[in-house]
């Protein structure tokens, strides 16, 4: 086990090298087994966390993201959550002004994560097989850079259904209804 978990920490270590050695302007930490963002990473990559614009943290274990990880990739523009067990997100994910694009796929949420609405350059919101049984639509129907918002597979409510262009400006992707069993 602790062998496994060397190459996993290994793992991790050459993925943040190559992104701050080569500056490029993502970051991917995809399949490491992560529990939670490490903490050395902001150290090791301070000299080049203005110049990070994508962060994959998908198929991880994490449980939760922390306000310093918002604020320490400010400049994010993609950021790609799927499949952990995320349940909420931090208040502080409406100050990034350049987000564009957040797969929260394969988590836990139960409800819309409010601080979304909030993000004005949100173009593309992935919410696909959660447990979101409600949708703050009034908010949603206000943002205006939205164009997808998918929330396929989640036990949404009937009034959901109702949101159609022209009411809505940005395309809605639904599971299709199931029909209700006869008495």
């Amino acid at each position: 086990m602790q062998k496994r978990m060397g190459e996993a920490v290994a793992r991790v270590a050459r993925k943040v090298n190559d992104t701050v050695e080569n500056k490029t302007d993502s970051l991917d930490l995809a399949n490491c087994k992560l529990m939670t963002f490490p903490i050395g990473i902001y150290k090791a990559m301070r000299s080049v966390t203005e110049g990070i614009h994508h962060i994959s943290l998908a198929n991880n274990e994490l449980k939760s993201l922390t306000s310093r990880f918002v604020t320490t990739f400010s400049q994010l523009r993609e950021l790609n959550l799927a499949g952990n067990y995320l349940h909420r997100l931090p208040e502080e994910l409406t100050s990034l002004l350049h987000l564009r694009a957040i797969d929260l796929s394969r988590n836990r949420f139960r409800r819309f994560p409010e601080p979304l609405a909030a993000v004005a350059a949100l173009e593309t919101i992935n919410l696909e097989e959660n447990e979101i049984a409600e949708v703050p639509v009034e908010k949603l129907a206000t943002m205006t850079s939205l164009r997808t918002l998918n929330l396929r597979a989640n036990p949404v409510g009937p009034e959901v259904r109702l949101l159609v262009r022209p009411l809505v400006p940005f395309d809605l992707l639904l599971s299709p209804e199931e029909p209700v069993p006869e008495a």
